[in-house]
């Protein structure tokens, strides 16, 4: 009988555990992406719809400045989770691509600008102080994760969009690689 108690207990244990980490997320977590995507329209009604497509537009037509640039730009204005929504001016197709560099993008420049995902701060905290105890300098070593994480994001995007192509084929789904205006976005 205690077997069957006691995992009764855990059983309810873990969805009480379930509802503590939910409300300390309404209280943490939940009103600070909410206040940031109102800080992200309003920046964007602020600037103009049409020059943050512009700016879109200008960087998707390469991959370079698709997976480097505006990544970089978006994660330092912008910072985690919030960056990730200046994708939904890219066409389609690019939008795979885009997710899988942004998203790496907000962990490897977190050493050098720790406002741009200051939740995980602490693992590179942990490295740094891992790295200072052996005597070495840890601005070099966010400085080269910064420039690695360059070019694995660019790397990661980049493939991506050869992934998206080739299962786009399989599966018979067409993507569009081309931008919509404005009108026609808020008319979708």
């Amino acid at each position: 009988m205690d077997f069957i108690i006691n995992l009764a207990e855990g059983f309810m244990g873990l969805f009480q555990e379930g509802a503590n980490v939910f409300i300390d997320w309404m209280g943490s977590i939940v009103p600070l992406v909410l206040i940031l995507m109102t800080a992200m329209n309003a920046l964007v009604n602020i600037l103009g719809e049409e020059r943050v497509t512009t700016l879109a537009r200008l960087s998707a037509k390469n991959p370079v400045s698709r997976y480097m640039i505006l990544p970089f730009v978006s994660t330092f204005m912008l910072g985690n989770p919030m960056s990730i929504t200046m994708g939904r001016f890219l066409p389609e197709f690019y939008k795979p691509g885009w997710a899988a560099s942004i998203m790496q993008f907000n962990h490897t420049s977190n050493g050098i600008f720790p406002h741009i995902n200051p939740g995980e701060l602490f693992v590179w905290l942990g490295i740094a102080q891992g790295v200072q105890a052996l005597g070495l300098n840890i601005t070099e070593l966010a400085i080269r994760y910064l420039l690695v994480g360059l070019v694995m994001n660019f790397v990661g995007g980049w493939t991506t969009d050869f992934f998206t192509e080739r299962i786009s084929k399989q599966q018979g789904v067409t993507l569009s690689k081309e931008f919509e205006s404005v009108a026609e976005a808020e008319a979708n």
